[in-house]
């Protein structure tokens, strides 16, 4: 079988849950994945991935999302990809030339509109779907925000034949059709030995913004030995070692650390409970972030408090409360790795059981670009 493996590319959580994921898959089927740049980044090292397009964020003051630049980066993007434009064919002349018998996405739309425009069966398997096909506890205020981002993400993705959510944190879907697993873990993670060495663990998706004069101070004036990945930034800067992105370097960092404090991604909060570690959330300004680190809190893991309002104060309170969070995690250690790829292996089989589609059909598809 011949599976196109869509990978959304902002941040690395998304290649993360990915690479858990593909083994599995390429050691029964043909897997090539297509993956926006910072996927792409991670995926191709290890992986057949081609590069594709992706729609991000951009941000303002303060390391904060911004709406307006947001809007305006990315608005030819999304006219070309509602319109079937130049770009978007671009990329479904090289998810045709594979010629997939069945597409799985991870919060990428390219992938799930070529899918649903030649009737190809698809496969959503992610985190984010959580907004549009479960019952959410939202933060305070989002509920109504939470159901527009709902509709949007169902908006861009279409409803696939199946879908598969992966959370730390229990949700109800909302129809038979969606299956709901625990945190999806790579192998490193899942073979880390943890202990309470030294260093506090600070990880931030997009550093070169989120990285703000207020919180290096909050950092430097901790009293602790501080790792730093996600920045530009390298070597020692008195109380904190700025790193590049690593593999296996960032699992045992994090095996080793005291505590980490992170932008509110679903793949690195999943890992950190799992190897015990207590949380201070630094959620962007999105609705999902806000869910994921309400959810730390109603765990008893770990703190939330906006990355623009970090404060010295916050930081000391979080760390000397450390003990209580990491003593918390141990009632909410998953690991849903081999019941997601149940899951994916009973969807493949049940929406492939036709075979493949007939040359007739495979040939237009290519000639059609």
């Amino acid at each position: 079988m011949r599976i196109a493996y869509t990978v959304m590319g902002y941040g690395r959580g998304h290649a993360m849950r990915t690479a858990a994921v593909l083994p599995a898959l390429e050691a029964r089927h043909t897997v090539r994945v297509f993956a926006g740049r910072d996927a792409h980044d991670v995926l191709a090292r290890e992986h057949d991935s081609h590069e594709i397009p992706v729609i991000g964020y951009r941000y303002g003051r303060g390391g904060r999302i911004s709406a307006p630049r947001t809007l305006i980066a990315n608005a030819g993007r999304v006219a070309d990809l509602l319109a079937a434009g130049p770009e978007t064919r671009r990329v479904w002349a090289a998810l045709a030339r594979f010629q997939p018998d069945l597409v799985i996405s991870d919060s990428e739309t390219y992938g799930h509109r070529f899918a649903r425009h030649y009737g190809i069966p698809r496969i959503g398997f992610d985190h984010v779907g959580i907004m549009a096909y479960c019952h959410c506890r939202f933060a305070d205020g989002d509920r109504l925000a939470g159901l527009r981002d709902g509709l949007g993400y169902r908006a861009f993705m279409g409803d696939p034949d199946r879908v598969l959510v992966s959370s730390f944190y229990p949700v109800r879907p909302r129809h038979a059709r969606i299956r709901v697993v625990g945190a999806i873990l790579r192998d490193g993670v899942r073979a880390a030995h943890a202990y309470d060495g030294r260093d506090v663990l600070v990880y931030l998706n997009k550093g070169d913004h989120q990285y703000t004069a207020a919180l290096d101070s909050a950092l430097r004036g901790c009293g602790e030995s501080v790792v730093v990945y996600g920045t530009r930034r390298r070597g020692l800067s008195a109380n904190l070692h700025f790193k590049a992105p690593a593999g296996q370097g960032f699992i045992d960092d994090l095996a080793a650390a005291r505590a980490v404090i992170c932008t509110a991604g679903n793949q690195l909060l999943s890992e950190a409970i799992h190897l015990g570690k207590p949380v201070l959330a630094l959620p962007e300004d999105a609705v999902e972030q806000r869910l994921n680190a309400r959810a730390i809190q109603d765990m008893g893991v770990g703190e939330s408090t906006p990355l623009h309002r970090l404060s010295a104060a916050t930081l000391t309170r979080f760390l000397e409360r450390r003990h209580d969070y990491a003593r918390a995690t141990a009632a909410h250690r998953q690991d849903g790795l081999v019941q997601a790829i149940g899951h994916l292996n009973r969807a493949i089989a049940e929406l492939t059981a036709g075979g493949r589609r007939a040359p007739g059909r495979l040939a237009r598809l290519t000639g059609s670009y």
